[in-house]
């Protein structure tokens, strides 16, 4: 009897080891057939052009502020729906629709700062956003209280660093022209696109907002190649007085080549 206890002993020990290292040879061959298989990556996320509404990755797009565009090409084109895309956008409310078929033919340029000549003392583009979006602060200068209930807007403003801000798509009626002619047609925000440069009547307009101006225009054209180019106080003569006498028409006309016939107010400083 002690020697059939002894022998089962050792059966039950060989038989529990060799189950032991069959176990961790498994192990091993299911560990280098784990590491032998394909990892498996999150997908790409892909983002639409704004611009052309084709599917890229994201990781291959030109972002801008939440928008994506396909080519460095797109971001400097007009949208489908009327926005530049290297513009910085805000929105307006001060907005309206076209009337029925009109497309735009007409450029009028305007000057803008707030408060009065405050970009000479500081940067103060911030406030001709808020007051488009009928945001402005009116503690903020005494001047403010007297445009707090006025609702204004333009398509463009360039501001006194060149950067270019749109609140308003170019297919909308923005607010900028008020009681207007132009060449005998009245209404003009009916069939115009307004540009707002940062400045005043007393300070020449820098050199980096022609640039930007030129730019902008041939952009526009591009899209509306029927474009004719006046000031504000061409279309409304005794009310308005800009872009006012610092505004270079022919610099503007020089940099951005536009044909000479299509400033029927001419190049002299008004």
């Amino acid at each position: 009897m002690k020697w059939f206890l002894l022998f089962g002993g050792i059966a039950l020990a060989y038989f529990w080891f060799k189950g032991k290292k069959k176990a961790a040879v498994a192990a091993t061959q299911a560990s280098k057939s784990q590491s032998l298989r394909p990892k498996v990556s999150n997908p790409e996320v892909m983002v639409r052009c704004q611009c052309c509404a084709v599917h890229l990755p994201q990781s291959e797009a030109i972002a801008k502020d939440d928008r994506f565009y396909c080519s460095e090409k797109h971001t400097h084109t007009l949208d489908a729906t009327g926005w530049l895309g290297s513009a910085t956008w805000r929105i307006s409310p001060n907005q309206d629709n076209r009337p029925e078929g009109v497309t735009p033919d007409l450029l009028v340029l305007h000057h803008i700062s707030l408060p009065p000549s405050g970009f000479t003392e500081r940067s103060s583009t911030a406030f001709i956003v808020d007051f488009f979006q009928n945001k402005l602060n009116i503690s903020k200068h005494p001047y403010f209280r007297e445009i707090a209930d006025q609702a204004v807007s333009s398509h463009f403003l360039i501001s006194r660093n060149g950067e270019v801000f749109q609140f308003v798509s170019t297919q909308k009626k923005a607010w900028h022209a008020g009681l207007s002619s132009f060449l005998g047609r009245e209404k003009c925000n009916d069939f115009s696109i307004g540009i707002e440069l940062e400045g005043d009547e007393t300070h020449p307009f820098e050199e980096i907002q022609y640039e930007a101006l030129a730019k902008l225009t041939d952009q526009l054209s591009t899209k509306y190649p029927n474009l004719a180019f006046a000031g504000h106080s061409d279309i409304a003569p005794g009310r308005k007085t800009d872009p006012g006498i610092q505004f270079d028409w022919k610099r503007l006309q020089t940099k951005s080549n536009i044909p000479a016939e299509k400033f029927p107010f001419g190049f002299d400083s008004r």
